[in-house]
């Protein structure tokens, strides 16, 4: 081996090898902390592009389950005051049965038509209250309700509408609807029977819609789980696989150390042959 004090071989390839050792020991300690082996476009390029793709598809399936998550709401909303109108016809119906014997007296005729009229005005009250978010799929006027179904936006599942108020087309009952002669009574028995066959018929189509929203939120939730675990896999790093890594990368620093030490002691060894 030529000694030189001009040029040192040794302690150039003993620096050489430390300076590499230190690169993959900072890049272990970054992925320790982190939690990822990917994190930047600078490590693997086309990886970080695919996983924040995937990421974004995740975002987007988060703000679709909101709005599923919205939908069924609004929609459980609508059937529990759905319900309810239920049994405030049924209470109406028995109202106005009672008003069509003839031999009720006039007080008696009274009092019925006076508890079918607090029914049929908290019939009203319902329908106006069954509202979720500003989403009210039984008052006059309702739309409907619109859910997205897919992260591009391109699908959606829709609930429409199911009037319930005072003279719509499931609710016959008027809003001045009244058993105070028994003509009367004749007619709004038969306004109430008609409406209550309206009503179940609605409830059932809520209760369809409602549950096809639930099971879509389902599919979405296990859909982004997928996408989550399958970032995950692109881009965690194995901290037991990296912890092992970072102590036999400090054990290399240290020999790497004493590796250069040893070499920059080489030119001392020219002035050994000078010595007698």
């Amino acid at each position: 081996m030529v000694m030189s004090v001009n040029t040192n071989v040794g302690a150039q390839v003993a620096l050489q090898n430390l300076n590499a050792t230190n690169a993959q020991l900072a890049t272990t300690q970054s992925r320790i902390n982190t939690g990822l082996k990917i994190s930047s476009a600078k490590d693997n390029g086309a990886i970080w592009a695919i996983a924040q793709g995937q990421r974004a598809d995740i975002g987007a399936l988060n703000a679709v389950k909101q709005s599923l998550d919205r939908g069924v709401a609004a929609t459980d909303v609508a059937m529990a005051a759905g319900e309810t109108v239920s049994d405030l016809l049924l209470q109406m119906k028995e109202k106005a049965l009672a008003a069509t014997d003839k031999s009720l007296k006039t007080a008696a005729r009274a009092a019925l038509n006076e508890d079918f009229k607090a029914l049929r005005d908290q019939i009203a009250s319902v329908t106006n209250n069954a509202t979720f978010n500003g989403v009210n799929l039984l008052e006059t006027g309702a739309d409907g309700f619109t859910a997205l179904a897919n992260a591009e936006g391109t699908a959606t599942l829709t609930v429409p509408a199911e009037v319930m108020a005072l003279g719509s087309t499931t609710v016959t009952v008027t809003t001045t609807q009244s058993i105070d002669t028994m003509t009367k009574a004749n007619s709004a028995l038969t306004a109430v029977n008609a409406s209550i066959d309206n009503v179940s018929g609605a409830l059932a189509r809520l209760g369809t819609k409602s549950k096809a929203l639930t099971t879509h939120l389902t599919f979405v939730g296990k859909l982004s789980d997928a996408l989550e675990s399958g970032v995950g896999n692109l881009v965690d790093a194995d901290l037991a696989k990296e912890s092992a890594k970072l102590q036999a990368l400090q054990t290399k620093q240290q020999l790497g150390v004493q590796a250069l030490s040893i070499a920059n002691q080489t030119p001392q060894l020219v002035l050994s042959l000078f010595r007698g």
